[in-house]
């Protein structure tokens, strides 16, 4: 068992783990009562590894190696079209940061970003045809007009950078979901309390009040909902019981 941590990078103390939970059981043991690890205990101690790199649970993992070949496949074939889109984002997000990097030393100048910059920034999100309906309904709010005037001065760093805080925030609401914990959870309260942070921070001073609106148009606007939930099927549902839930312990 040593020499299989020492190749793998994983504890004995894991492997021990592992086998005690019935995750991975070695073939054999020896005569002194040492676990030997078979050519295929080491294929499956790889993909107990991949799947635990990916963010499944380990309560799960055994389920799903010990799924059918084709249900594994699809799994891992849209775990691999989040990867790609999630290294698009880093890809789009390093050459923001190396232009901020590079305006900052003198060597190009910043930008102030049109509807077709927000929209690369927002992954395809086109801004336009909501823009005439956020008028007619929030015109007249000091969030309006607070949410414009920062906006209006936003740079592609500052979109990326507010990008990437949602991405986070958005990591995190998922996580949670996959790991089975209520939206009224005081984990999940804490993702809403920073998601609050963020519009705030990014946008307009948001009260309590304000969140549980927005909470609840994420779910009764399908485009919010279908938009939310391309990150995972139910997003929008989830945050938005989290938020509400965070705002009732407002008092909001």
């Amino acid at each position: 068992m040593g020499e299989v941590a020492a190749l793998t990078g994983v504890s004995v103390r894991t492997l021990h783990h592992y086998d005690e939970i019935g995750l991975l059981r070695p073939a054999e043991r020896s005569d002194g009562n040492y676990r030997l690890y078979a050519p295929g205990d080491l294929a499956r101690l790889r993909r107990v590894l991949t799947w635990r790199a990916l963010g499944v649970p380990l309560a799960e993992v055994a389920g799903v190696l010990d799924a059918p070949p084709e249900l594994e496949r699809e799994a891992l074939r849209a775990h691999a079209a989040r990867l790609r889109d999630d290294l698009r984002r880093a890809e789009h997000t390093l050459r923001e940061v190396q232009a901020r990097l590079d305006a900052l030393d003198g060597r190009a100048e910043e930008t102030i970003m049109n509807n077709e910059d927000v929209k690369a920034a927002f992954d395809g999100f086109d801004p336009a045809p909501y823009e005439a309906e956020a008028r007619e309904r929030w015109g007249d709010t000091d969030a309006y007009r607070q949410s414009a005037a920062r906006t209006a001065r936003y740079t592609p760093e500052d979109w990326a950078r507010v990008r990437a805080e949602m991405d986070s925030i958005t990591a995190e609401y998922v996580a949670l979901m996959e790991a089975g914990v209520p939206a009224t959870d005081g984990r999940a309260l804490a993702v809403a309390a920073r998601h609050r942070a963020h519009i705030s921070g990014a946008y307009y001073d948001a009260s309590a009040q304000m969140m549980r609106g927005l909470a609840q148009m994420w779910v009764a606007d399908e485009r919010f909902t279908r938009t939310i939930d391309r990150a995972r099927p139910g997003l929008a549902a989830y945050q938005s019981a989290a938020v509400t839930a965070w705002a009732d312990a407002q008092g909001g």
